[in-house]
């Protein structure tokens, strides 16, 4: 495969009461996952908060560094890789994307599927992913599979365990922003 084309997966942790949580069962220290098609990560999607102030209302997001969630914890920190991929991977991936944009108002966040990762049992909704899970899913439907168990099943861990992403960056998230 020539890798002419690259995505770039991002995980953080905003520190808030929902990612401690988390953390207190994976012991991970990184919570969240999104995926850019580009290195200045301003085109990032997600599942996570649809409005910074509300952590209940979850789902699709396409999300801003500079005025959404991520602008609420400017402590937040990050790590980000990058994972070569051919052309043909990168159009899949959006064209799926396609998709979940089109119809963002049906999705939901996946609370039952973090629960699931517990158990070590997918619990899978058609319009429902949670962060991990979501982005795992749009590699995978490209062709592109990096573990050897479904998307409900992927933690943001499981990006940082992968061979096939190179880190390109860790710290704090805003710090970034500076370096883009």
């Amino acid at each position: 495969m020539v890798a002419d084309q690259s995505v770039f997966i991002l995980l953080t942790n905003t520190g808030t009461l929902f990612t401690r949580v988390i953390q207190t069962y994976t012991k991970a220290p990184y919570n969240h996952a999104s995926i850019s098609f580009n290195r200045e990560l301003s085109e990032l999607y997600s599942f996570g908060r649809k409005h910074p102030n509300n952590p209940l209302n979850g789902g699709f997001v396409k999300e801003d560094l500079k005025t959404g969630t991520f602008s609420k914890y400017p402590n937040t920190t990050c790590v980000i890789y990058e994972l070569q991929v051919s052309e043909r991977e990168i159009e899949k991936m959006k064209r799926v994307l396609q998709v979940f944009i089109q119809k963002r108002q049906k999705y939901l966040y996946n609370i039952l599927g973090v629960v699931g990762i517990a158990l070590k049992e997918p619990v899978e909704f058609s319009n429902s992913y949670f962060c991990s899970q979501f982005v795992a899913e749009i590699l995978e439907r490209s062709g592109i599979k990096l573990w050897n168990k479904l998307p409900a099943l992927v933690t943001p861990d499981d990006f940082r365990q992968s061979d096939r992403l190179h880190l390109i960056y860790e710290g704090k998230l805003s710090q970034y922003e500076l370096r883009a």
